[in-house]
């Protein structure tokens, strides 16, 4: 086996990630064979006991067997890569020079990167690293984790496609009777909207405190996406947005997330 005839497993529990993964790595890796997608950890430890591809691709977080604990059955008769929305779990391997991680959405650059490491090791049939302390390290964390990760996409139909959206492209969510409206914006900078079922405080519960503040009972915004805010009479305010006609209310309850403007 050589690196221009390597093979790979995809693992991830949604099939529009694993259809992403697979496109991007056929451009920075025409000779890669991904010769077979799994939809969980269980899955993708059978199908590498009856494929031993070269290469894994493990997405960290799916349902049952996570991709930590897949790792740690593969071991070290197979290259791994962590596919994560949540980086923290393998950082402290990755720099370690150990294992290697592609953040959710996967960059080109970044994995041309992980590719050009991938073919290295290959190439000089380097030796795999010891892995099982990583792994056991990082499957300690995942255990101790005070709580549910803060969401990180939302599947939302437009027309008659099913869009995954970057939590981070979102400008703001608004209740809309029984829907939220999610507005965002695309890779280019153009505005989209999209009507789903669950509720804006359900949402709201789900995404990360630090990047999302609640400014109305029907309104959510992302800090990231606020150009300016104006202040309005009977403690009240107008959120205005970075490229976006929208202008948000500020209720009195809620002023308190710009006391410092």
């Amino acid at each position: 086996m050589t690196a221009r005839h390597a093979t790979a497993l995809i693992a991830d529990d949604e099939p529009l990630l694993r259809k992403s993964l697979t496109r991007l790595l056929a451009q920075a890796w025409p000779e890669l064979e991904v010769v077979v997608q799994a939809r969980n950890g269980r899955e993708a430890v059978e199908q590498f006991e009856a494929r031993h591809p070269d290469i894994c691709f493990l997405d960290v977080h799916m349902p049952g067997l996570s991709g930590v604990e897949a790792a740690r059955q593969i071991g070290r008769r197979a290259q791994l890569v962590f596919v994560t929305a949540y980086d923290k779990y393998a950082v402290q391997a990755f720099e370690q020079g150990a294992l290697d991680y592609l953040v959710k959405p996967v960059e080109p650059a970044r994995l041309a990167d992980t590719v050009a490491r991938l073919q290295e090791r290959l190439r000089v049939a380097e030796p795999l690293p010891e892995i099982e302390a990583l792994l056991v390290q990082l499957a300690a964390r995942m255990q101790k984790k005070a709580g549910p990760e803060p969401l990180r996409w939302m599947r939302a139909s437009v027309g008659q496609t099913v869009r995954m959206i970057s939590v981070d492209a979102i400008d703001f969510l608004r209740s809309e009777e029984k829907y939220t409206l999610i507005a965002w914006h695309d890779d280019a900078g153009k505005a989209g909207e999209a009507l789903i079922r669950t509720p804006l405080k359900e949402l709201a519960a789900q995404l990360d405190a630090a990047q999302f503040v609640q400014v109305h009972r029907s309104a959510v915004v992302n800090l990231r996406a606020i150009s300016h805010v104006t202040r309005g009479p009977n403690e009240t305010a107008q959120v205005h947005l970075k490229g976006r006609p929208e202008v948000l209310p500020v209720s009195r309850s809620y002023l308190h997330h710009f006391r410092q403007m």
